[in-house]
């Protein structure tokens, strides 16, 4: 996704220089690829935000209900952890905030792993729960309740912390971008609007 973004990031520069191109046959391709950038962009975003908002089920995958019985609301985590050709692979995932009481489901595609690690977070940067779990049958959905402030293994939870670290810093460059693609599409669909009057 990354890439498509920055492709589409400087497809709409271009498409903003090309609004200077206003006569001869090259204005016309140039407001053809000013349309095909704005449609292009504008039906990537859909699909994509559709693609986030729908509910993740997955094929042939563990049901993971967290429970918060805690006081508070925590931001919670989840680490999959994978083997890949003799390596520990660990693939973070936001679960999202939980109050107490309430819970959230997540589906795990569990084909290369048998591990995953749930983190709560009070805040940005205080991990006060940290659990490690096992999935000994794929077939059997899995229930964490976090009942209390807990860290069962120091050493695995300062690893958690960098990939959750590492995963919200991707995840603030990607929004950067997409923040940025936005802007620049509003820009040439208001040019292209304002052109076509």
């Amino acid at each position: 996704m990354v890439f498509i973004i920055l492709v589409i990031f400087w497809a709409c520069v271009l498409s903003l220089i090309l609004y200077k191109v206003k006569s001869g046959r090259a204005a016309k391709w140039a407001k053809l690829f000013r349309i095909l950038t704005v449609v292009f962009s504008i039906s990537i975003f859909t699909y994509w935000f559709i693609k986030k908002s729908a509910v993740a089920f997955v094929d042939n995958s563990v049901g993971l209900q967290v429970v918060n019985k805690l006081p508070q609301t925590l931001d919670f985590y989840l680490i999959i952890v994978e083997k890949v050709d003799n390596n520990v692979v660990l693939n973070p995932k936001h679960i999202g905030k939980i109050r107490p009481e309430y819970y959230r489901i997540e589906y795990l595609k569990m084909d290369k792993s048998d591990e995953y690690w749930v983190a709560g977070y009070l805040g940005k940067k205080n991990l006060v729960y940290f659990s490690q779990h096992s999935v000994p049958n794929k077939n059997i959905d899995q229930i964490v309740e976090a009942q209390n402030y807990i860290n069962q293994s120091v050493k695995l939870s300062e690893a958690a912390k960098k990939q959750v670290d590492a995963y919200n810093y991707e995840n603030t460059k990607v929004g950067i971008w997409i923040t940025l693609d936005f802007l620049l599409l509003f820009l040439n669909l208001v040019l292209l609007l304002k052109k076509n009057k």
